[in-house]
């Protein structure tokens, strides 16, 4: 609890993690990789060229190397984050660590296998109070970092995304042709399930997911509800009614 915000709003905060990270060790959201090792080995080959997005102080990338994988490139928009993790791990020459923002990668375009992320994109929905509606402000800044991703993975590559969002609250965001991508979702947990979501791109919405989007733009385009009132009655009715 030494770390927790007095509002979820800090979440978003560049300034509250560059605090955080200056005395917190590591910590990991949704379970370390044995949580969902066998999910991820399926997707994701050993020799592929990975982007950690939103690295954090996780040891996500250091177990992926641990266990075999040969290139992780990790950014976080906390320089704090980045220079203590880069100094920690100075010894492991397939990781590399850079200071950025998710909505504006510096990268060319279809350079990454794989673009992994966990609990980065929960953390830019803090502030969010109604899990079926998306603000418009965070379904903003969803679409450019969407965007991104989609942009630097080549065709074939894959977008896993790591949350506690279930489908019918997440897949609505994931859900869009101009991604280019499909959607596939897993679960994994006990008493309390986590979700793994994997998005290859060039391969096209299903027919559910396709039939999701056009129903949100329908929704997204249709004019507000107008509610007609009625005027004040000009006779005094009750007053003319003989008893």
């Amino acid at each position: 609890m030494e770390y927790l915000p007095d509002s979820n709003a800090r979440y978003k905060d560049v300034d509250y993690w560059n605090e955080r990270y200056r005395t917190e060790e590591s910590f990991e959201w949704f379970g370390d990789l044995t949580k969902f090792d066998h999910l991820l080995k399926q997707h994701v080959g050993t020799e592929e060229n990975i982007l950690m997005l939103g690295c954090g102080n996780s040891a996500l990338s250091y177990d992926m190397y641990r266990a075999g994988y040969t290139s992780i490139t990790n950014v976080d928009y906390s320089s704090v984050c980045v220079e203590s993790m880069a100094e920690r791990h100075k010894d492991c020459a397939q990781l590399s660590w850079l200071c950025m923002d998710a909505r504006r990668l510096a990268f060319p375009d279809g350079v990454f296998d794989v673009v992994l992320e966990k609990g980065t994109l929960d953390a830019m929905l803090v502030e969010e109070s109604d899990p079926w509606k998306v603000s418009e402000s965070a379904a903003r800044l969803l679409h450019q970092v969407l965007l991104e991703v989609s942009r630097v993975l080549k065709p074939g590559g894959r977008f896993i995304s790591v949350t506690f969002a279930q489908p019918h609250f997440r897949k609505g965001l994931y859900a869009r042709a101009e991604y280019d991508w499909s959607i596939k979702h897993y679960h994994y947990g006990n008493s309390f399930h986590y979700f793994l979501y994997v998005l290859t791109k060039g391969e096209e919405l299903s027919s559910e997911d396709a039939a999701l989007e056009r129903r949100l733009l329908v929704e997204a385009e249709a004019p507000p509800t107008n509610i007609r009132f009625q005027g004040a009655d000009s006779e005094d009715f009750l007053n003319n009614i003989g008893l």
